[in-house]
């Protein structure tokens, strides 16, 4: 049986064992909630800030979701589990057609849509294509409009445009902030009405259904995203070869796959430095994770164009879902 997490001081750890998930009282509600939304709008941050810890990797950098991540919040009423995906956007080589397909995947998989779009900024031919997906499918969607933090002093354009896409399908619309939790009770509320009568899916403390392993390979790629160029977080897969625990210490190896020998370069850094730095940056959020003390010890492998070979593709944990 896989480790499952469940949370302690706002981060995740792991336990093992047989788990019993309780019977769900009377009128109680759950379902499967779908993040979707353009690159970059907050759909990680979001989640993060809904489940009240950090189980998906953040970052400015576009794109920087790969994997479904499901995330769990149970309260004494409901249980809301939220399917975080890649931003939709135009596929450029295998990896993007694959991470596009699995959200359509989930559009088709899950009892509500929430189709989080980007407040500061009018609706745009993005919104709309995504917009198009949404109306194929019988999937029920709340647009929620988020970074009413960021927005200017005159909305009027910007919120016209996203009441006009609303309007013309008849999605209920929630304003939000993911960064400073603004009006996330709201919008709590607004997805738990929209949620039948069901079970208990997991157990009531868990906050996410993926390994632990998972999670670490994803905090080093976070890591990466933040101290490196811009020509390298795209090329990057994470491979996590060997963890060992002791009473004392957990011992993590893992593998940064790139695709060109410049990549490799910036990746270690002058002396080693880059390497270094994400090392025990990543290092630190392990340690969070797991609350205990981590060795972390990190490769980098050359593997060209791995992001245009299914087979590459597979062997690195990226698939079409089913």
């Amino acid at each position: 049986m896989e480790p499952k997490l469940t949370s302690i001081d706002n981060y995740t750890f792991s336990y093992s064992g047989e788990v019993t998930i309780p019977q769900a009282p009377p009128e109680f509600k759950s379902g499967f909630i779908g993040i979707i939304g353009r690159p970059n709008v907050g759909k990680s941050t979001l989640m993060n800030q809904l489940i009240g810890q950090k189980i998906a990797i953040t970052s400015p950098v576009a794109q920087t979701t790969r994997n479904r991540l499901r995330g769990i919040l149970t309260t004494p009423e409901a249980q809301l589990i939220f399917v975080d995906t890649p931003g939709i956007h135009k596929p450029h080589h295998q990896l993007g057609e694959v991470l596009v397909q699995n959200a359509k995947i989930a559009i088709e998989s899950v009892d509500v849509v929430l189709f989080v779009v980007d407040g500061t900024a009018v609706c745009g031919a993005g919104d709309h294509f995504i917009a198009d997906l949404l109306i194929r499918s019988q999937t029920q969607v709340i647009l929620g409009i988020n970074k009413i933090d960021q927005q200017p002093a005159d909305t009027q354009v910007i919120d016209e445009s996203y009441e006009q896409l609303a309007k013309s399908h008849q999605w209920p619309t929630v304003k939000f902030s993911a960064k400073s939790g603004a009006a996330l009770p709201e919008l709590q509320q607004i997805l738990i009405e929209h949620l039948e009568t069901g079970p208990l899916y997991y157990p009531p403390d868990l906050v996410t259904d993926q390994p632990e392993r998972f999670i670490m390979g994803e905090l080093i790629r976070e890591q990466i995203l933040l101290l490196t160029r811009e020509e390298v977080p795209h090329s990057v897969a994470i491979a996590i070869d060997k963890v060992e625990e002791t009473p004392t210490i957990t011992r993590v190896l893992a593998t940064i796959h790139v695709e060109r020998d410049s990549q490799k370069g910036i990746l270690i850094g002058k002396g080693g430095s880059m390497l270094k730095a994400v090392g025990s940056a990543a290092r630190e959020q392990i340690q969070k994770l797991i609350s205990g003390k981590v060795y972390l010890e990190l490769f980098v492998k050359v593997q060209p164009k791995w992001r245009h070979s299914r087979v590459s593709l597979a062997e690195l944990g990226y698939r079409v879902e089913e």
